[in-house]
């Protein structure tokens, strides 16, 4: 039976000095694309995952509130979605992508904890057929994020991670405003609803729901909630969101599939 590898993490401290807590994610599993060589890139292979977020756990210790520390059902389903979407070449990209994620501001529609650093390690257990399991393991801390942020007609787009071929976005859509069909070239995208309260092509859409394709670009969303609404996007190319209402044509929504375990 295989050890499991040895985690080693920095002990992180507050603005006192005073070490944080630590809630970990261990042993995320997707088989997904990753890599350079030709054959990584049609065949779909295992990436495990490994996280540790240094937070401040105490108030929610004492008031028993989800948005005081972090939903780690909802977290996973997030970091698995992003595994699918990205199609990684290198280890380095997943891990500064999961590491840009993790450590972005929360929204409304996905309120947490404050997040001060974390630790992410990402492994290909098959890359080498047996030979060795290559893994990086990188430490980031808030402090050292910045993130741009692009004032939009339905509200905002925060820049999360751009990579060579991809791009990821935090599509945020204020109380009232509506995200209409878009058309901008691109080839293919994935989308995961991360608030409760959209609406899809005039029918309502549940948290965790996410739609793939070049269809998405003929999606549009509305929020009639009084909470700005969250939508995380993977587009390639990176995204060039087009301002006219009604740029794209719509398109019907086909199967979606849930990010979210059941709660």
């Amino acid at each position: 039976m295989s050890q499991e590898p040895v985690w080693i993490h920095p002990v992180v401290t507050d603005a006192q000095g005073r070490p944080l807590d630590v809630m970990e994610l261990r042993g995320l599993t997707v088989d997904v694309i990753v890599g350079l060589y030709n054959r990584e890139r049609v065949t779909p292979q295992p990436l495990r995952l490994d996280v540790a977020l240094f937070l401040d756990a105490r108030q929610a210790a004492v008031g028993g509130r989800l948005a005081n520390t972090v939903h780690y059902g909802r977290l996973a389903g997030e970091l698995r979605f992003l595994l699918d979407a990205c199609r990684f070449e290198l280890l380095e990209s997943a891990a500064e992508a999961v590491c840009r994620y993790l450590l972005a501001p929360p929204t409304d529609a996905a309120p947490h904890a404050p997040l001060h650093a974390a630790t992410v390690r990402v492994t290909k257990p098959e890359a080498l057929t047996g030979w060795a399991i290559p893994s990086l393991q990188v430490h980031r801390t808030a402090e050292e994020m910045v993130y741009r942020t692009d004032a939009k007609p339905f509200g905002h787009v925060d820049v999360i991670h751009e990579g060579a071929t991809y791009g990821v976005y935090r599509l945020r859509v204020e109380p009232g405003g509506s995200i209409p069909p878009r058309a901008d070239g691109h080839t293919e995208g994935m989308e995961l609803v991360l608030g409760a309260g959209l609406v899809l092509q005039g029918q309502p859409v549940g948290r965790g729901m996410a739609f793939s394709g070049p269809e998405v670009f003929g999606h549009g969303y509305d929020n009639p909630t009084a909470t700005e609404q969250t939508v995380l996007g993977v587009y390639r190319p990176r995204l060039v969101l087009s301002e006219a209402d009604g740029s794209g044509e719509t398109v019907p929504v086909g199967p979606g599939r849930l990010y979210y375990l059941p709660e």
